[in-house]
């Protein structure tokens, strides 16, 4: 499938941006794709548990990002500081550790020890946190009961860092001049179908997925753990309006396609290839209206058997590979024309 970007508009934003994020109190984290898509502090380390690191380099002003416009730099946003409301917390000892192990970076740990009778497996947490360099706090049970969300805290409050989400921009630049996909998810609502498909377009080496900030899952501990990590290392952008989004990708020279069940075409017959960018919609009402009238086709996935369809994490993945198939093909016959 030819390319989109012998549009009007071009391919904008050249190379890879650096995504944005916070350590804990340490400056951003950055996005590097030097050793295959890793998070890296500063000074080029690997993140850790904490998500420390080092010293902020300096950067290149960014292009004004409004659409159609390039090279106008204009200030850099200042990182707001999270209400605390809005900070995620993870509480109970079964739920801290389904945390650890999938590798979330925690900004703080509240811990309820007693000087005069401390218990084992809190003294050993305490002590793994602060082996990873996770700042500790050593509470009352008083203080835990005040910020737990239903009262089963087990002596154990975490709270994780923010996630360092990608702006739509970073997208496009991940996905430079030549064949590229990115997800495009409208309000997928369940934790584990979006880190599913985190893990399915991270594995098809998508350049990136695009969320919306409002009613839809993001990324937080069930995402880390379907996504067996793969948030780390594609870059998630959020968005205030998808429709938006849609035709900032369709002006870099992507193609929009819808995955709906009601379409006429099936995905084996459906322009996949180039640079897509692949709609993929609600558990319950699929891809709204108002995406489907901004896409330049839709597909559906054949079927033999009884069951309705897949699920949106399935799906997304069979379309992932689909596209992955076309690419592998289009090289295959473009070798066979040059030989």
């Amino acid at each position: 499938m030819a390319s989109r970007n012998q549009g009007p508009k071009g391919q904008q934003g050249k190379g890879q941006q650096g995504r944005r994020g916070r350590g804990r109190g340490q400056g951003p984290r950055a996005w590097s794709s030097e050793d295959g898509r890793q998070w890296r502090g500063r000074d080029g380390r690997k993140a850790g548990l904490a998500g420390k690191a080092g010293p902020q380099a300096p950067r290149a002003p960014k292009g004004d990002r409004r659409r159609g416009t390039q090279g106008k730099g204009r200030p850099q946003a200042a990182h707001r500081q999270p209400r605390a409301e809005e900070r995620v917390l993870v509480e109970g000892r079964r739920a801290v550790d389904e945390a650890l192990a999938a590798g979330v970076p925690v900004r703080r740990a509240h811990i309820a020890l007693n000087k005069g009778s401390q218990d084992p497996k809190l003294a050993r947490l305490a002590a793994a946190f602060e082996a990873d360099g996770v700042e500790v706090d050593i509470c009352s049970k008083a203080r835990l009961d005040a910020m737990s969300s239903h009262g089963a805290h087990q002596g154990v409050v975490v709270e994780l860092e923010d996630f360092p989400y990608a702006d739509l921009e970073d997208v496009v630049a991940a996905a430079g001049d030549g064949d590229a996909l990115v997800l495009v998810l409208d309000h997928v609502t369940d934790e584990g179908n979006f880190g599913a498909i985190v893990r399915s377009a991270e594995v098809a080496g998508a350049a990136g997925v695009v969320i919306p900030k409002a009613r839809a899952a993001s990324v937080g501990v069930g995402a880390y753990k379907t996504s067996a990590g793969a948030v780390l290392h594609v870059p998630i952008a959020r968005v205030s309006n998808l429709a938006t989004a849609v035709d900032r990708l369709k002006e870099a020279g992507f193609w929009a396609g819808a995955a709906t069940e009601h379409a006429e075409q099936d995905v084996w017959d459906a322009p996949l290839g180039g640079r897509f960018c692949l709609v993929m919609g609600n558990e319950q009402t699929g891809v709204s209206r108002l995406l489907l009238d901004r896409c330049d086709f839709s597909c559906r996935l054949p079927q033999r058997g009884r069951v309705e369809s897949l699920n949106v994490a399935q799906a997304a993945t069979v379309m992932a590979y689909e596209w992955m198939r076309r690419l592998w093909q289009a090289g295959r016959e473009g070798g066979a024309d040059r030989g």
